[in-house]
């Protein structure tokens, strides 16, 4: 039975699964949060970009089911939920090179009834873009601005870009992040982003989705993820230490780094740190972990499930 659309999510997969020659992606369970920013995290090759294409049908899935603003994502459904969508695939398309960003920009203004001219041009400013030359004889940070421009002119509800800082300048980066904030502001706006720029992701994301070889490897809260995941030091002489410590609470990740001298990281800090001390062992260093260590975290579990 097909669940019923739900308000409060702008996309929904269900058992999604993509299947290609020599990749498969999902199956996936995620549900994206409407009037919030989810950043989609993992190495290159994990699905970032198959799952934006899943997302535009452009790739098409066999199995689970797919939603996007209350709308099924299927070849043979109706298209014009793609017209409360703004999207900026990964790398440009070599068919519109012979463009310039002002003929792109009249092509996309006839499919989007929201198309604003007066904000296209207010964000061509704010990029410094120019939008007179043809895109094949832009740089590619130029390029970028430009077609970030064109994504955003119509206000989409939606808002999908894929690697969209790739190529950017420090400064043109700040202002990306400014005009995003400013779409965001509006309150009713969702937007995911496919990112590997950490303070990207601090600075923008609400939620985290990490993929791994197409696989999910958890949808977290940001705030959440990053008060509660810690990397803890810990130092014991005695010959059974590591057994103990691998039954701590919480536990993501242990190694030893010295004799003696063990690495826990564990979701659930409090508790196993008073578990460590129980255990015999001397508490050196806690400290917050960073997105890439819980990443590879998450990955070195999955690689040992696997």
């Amino acid at each position: 039975m097909t669940a019923h659309p739900r308000n409060d999510i702008a996309v929904s997969l269900r058992q999604v699964v993509v299947r290609g020659e020599r990749f498969t992606l999902g199956p996936l369970n995620v549900e994206m949060p409407r009037g919030l920013v989810t950043a989609i995290v993992g190495p290159n090759g994990s699905g970032k970009s198959t799952l934006f294409r899943l997302l535009m049908q452009l790739e098409p899935y066999r199995e689970g089911e797919a939603e996007l603003l209350g709308e099924p994502v299927r070849p043979e459904t109706d298209e014009s939920v793609k017209l409360r969508i703004g999207y900026l695939a990964e790398l440009p398309h070599a068919y519109e090179d012979s463009l310039t960003a002002e003929e792109k920009a009249r092509f996309a203004a006839k499919w989007y009834p929201g198309w604003d001219w007066d904000r296209y041009r207010k964000l061509l400013r704010s990029f410094d873009a120019d939008g007179t030359a043809k895109l094949r004889k832009l740089s590619k940070g130029m390029r970028r601005k430009v077609e970030l421009a064109i994504a955003m002119a119509h206000n989409p509800e939606l808002l999908l870009l894929d690697e969209p800082s790739s190529g950017l300048d420090p400064f043109a980066w700040k202002t990306m992040l400014s005009e995003l904030g400013r779409y965001m502001e509006q309150g009713d706006r969702t937007l995911v982003i496919a990112s590997h720029i950490t303070e990207e992701v601090r600075r923008l994301a609400d939620c985290i989705l990490f993929l791994h070889r197409g696989k999910s490897l958890g949808f977290y809260e940001k705030d959440a993820l990053f008060d509660g995941w810690r990397s803890i030091v810990l130092a014991s002489q005695e010959p059974d230490a590591q057994a103990k410590l691998a039954r701590a609470p919480g536990l993501q990740g242990l190694t030893e780094s010295a004799p003696g001298i063990y690495r826990l990281e564990t979701d659930l800090p409090e508790e196993a740190e008073a578990y460590g001390r129980s255990a015999g062992c001397q508490v050196m260093t806690v400290r917050r972990m960073e997105l890439e260590e819980i990443l590879d975290c998450l990955i070195r579990k999955e690689e040992a499930r696997r």
